[in-house]
């Protein structure tokens, strides 16, 4: 197995135990975060003819929701950060299920934007991030698998609400659908509970007991250093920690000038636009066509089912010794290889062709989905993922809120779907290629300053040999006279 990544949490994460009953509520929190707005397409068509609005307009109510979902993100930092996951992704069942119930009472399709989007999307916003970011506080070595594992639940979910959603809606048309689908997102209040914060008291005085010995030299060595730099630097901090520690409280400014954060948020803001609107689009598209609803819907499900097959053997094979140091390189092949699926796709014809391209896309998306928040934290590291994961998504709900509808609207222009998938792809196949160029570099520059501090270190350790050297010359000298 390979190493973990270096990270500065003051204790050891388990990697195991009590993790596994948290990677499973994230398994359920995660999946219905990101499962429930595209299982909601399949009322599209009925709302859309329902209250007589365009493509463009009824793609609002899942790009709402998702732009809520990524918008709440800082918010749910903070939050998590006060008060622990478990009590957030709690609150954010009871949110979601309080939005379906309201929506199932709407009159026109603002209110659905209101309800479902807004209200719905913030907490499924409560029950993504502090999902996240528990799973880094129990895994570290087995982080990879275990994150593969939990975003699994989207595709299983989906796979799932895809059917049920169409029978719902015959059984009890969309507004009784509405009321269901709310109580059964109260699962996650179910997921909540499992995600118990880690003991790190006990693993803490573990690692310091087995070390006390060691740093008490090394601490005593460097005090006189220690203490000058302290006084040198004191006005500085005070004076920057005046200046910055309200905002620091809830933002971590410093990652704007990480690189690797930065490459990050760049990349991901092209990917956005073409990210969700081909699987918002999947099942009218396939009844644009002429197919018919279960056969559209179970388009879903098939794309689904590769989704969930991939996700988990993706964490594995990001977990190899041979992936895990250059999991970007991962990341760059997954974000182009979405791209190409959906250049293809247009050249798919009939039902059978759709069939096709939803393995295939489903395989891409399941992969990119799961390495998605992974490299992220491989980026900044597990202390920081919080604060960067929020920064992240609030910066991005402004591509997912209009990358469903700029999709619709040039549905609506043109009159046929392929244009759409054109547009995503080229969106997709930009952001991957400039991964692969910017993560290049990035990994370049990463080895070129590991040399440098190596070196720094060698000659600082040579610096204190022959310093000792001559301290012990000068005593024999002293002594002899």
């Amino acid at each position: 197995m390979p190493p973990a990544a270096v990270t500065n949490l003051g204790y050891t994460p388990p990697d195991g135990g009590w993790g596994w009953a948290v990677v499973f509520g994230a398994f359920i929190s995660i999946g219905f975060s990101y499962a429930f707005p595209k299982s909601l397409t399949i009322y599209f068509k009925e709302i859309q003819e329902y209250f007589s609005v365009s493509y463009s307009e009824i793609a609002w109510v899942s790009s709402v929701m998702l732009a809520s979902m990524y918008a709440g993100g800082p918010v749910s930092s903070v939050l998590v950060n006060r008060y622990g996951s478990r009590r957030v992704v709690i609150v954010g069942g009871v949110m979601v299920c309080t939005g379906m119930a309201l929506a199932s009472l709407g009159t026109n399709i603002i209110h659905l934007y209101l309800c479902v989007g807004v209200i719905g999307g913030f907490g499924l916003a409560f029950n993504l991030q502090p999902s996240l970011t528990i799973i880094g506080t129990y895994f570290q070595v087995k982080r990879p698998l275990a994150n593969g594992l939990a975003m699994t639940g989207s595709p299983v979910i989906l796979s799932t609400l895809a059917p049920l959603n169409q029978f719902l809606f015959d059984s009890f048309g969309w507004r009784g659908s509405f009321l269901i689908l709310g109580s059964i997102v109260l699962n996650c209040c179910v997921a909540g509970a499992l995600m118990r914060p880690v003991n790190k008291s006990i693993q803490r005085k573990t690692i310091d007991e087995s070390s006390k010995c060691e740093n008490e030299a090394e601490e005593h060595a460097a005090a006189e250093d220690t203490s000058t730099h302290s006084d040198n630097l004191q006005t500085e901090d005070q004076s920057e920690s005046k200046g910055h520690s309200f905002v620091q409280k809830f933002i971590d400014v410093s990652l704007f000038r990480h690189r690797g954060f930065l490459i990050y948020l760049i990349g991901n803001v092209v990917m956005f636009f073409g990210f969700f609107a081909p699987v918002v689009f999947m099942a009218p598209y396939a009844k644009h066509q002429g197919i018919d609803e279960y056969s559209a819907a179970f388009l879903l499900s098939i794309f689904a089912l590769a989704d969930m097959f991939v996700r988990p053997t993706t964490g594995f094979v990001g977990n190899t010794k041979w992936i895990r140091p250059r999991i970007q390189y991962f990341f760059s092949f997954a974000v182009s290889y979405n791209g190409i699926c959906h250049l293809m796709c247009p050249l798919a014809s009939g039902y059978t062709g759709l069939v096709v391209y939803a393995v295939f896309f489903g395989l891409a998306f399941g992969m990119l989905s799961a390495l998605l928040f992974e490299v992220l934290m491989d980026l900044v590291g597990a202390p920081r993922f919080s604060t960067a994961v929020g920064l992240v998504t609030i910066i991005e709900c402004g591509p997912v809120l209009l990358g469903p509808p700029m999709a619709g609207a040039l549905v609506d222009y043109f009159g046929d779907y392929k244009y759409m998938y054109y547009a995503c792809g080229v969106f997709m196949l930009v952001s991957g290629i400039f991964f692969f160029i910017m993560h290049y570099y990035n990994y370049k520059k990463l080895d070129e300053e590991r040399r440098k501090s190596k070196a720094m270190e060698t000659r600082n350790s040579d610096e204190a040999v022959e310093l000792k050297m001559n301290q012990d010359d000068r005593t024999m000298n002293e002594t002899d006279e």
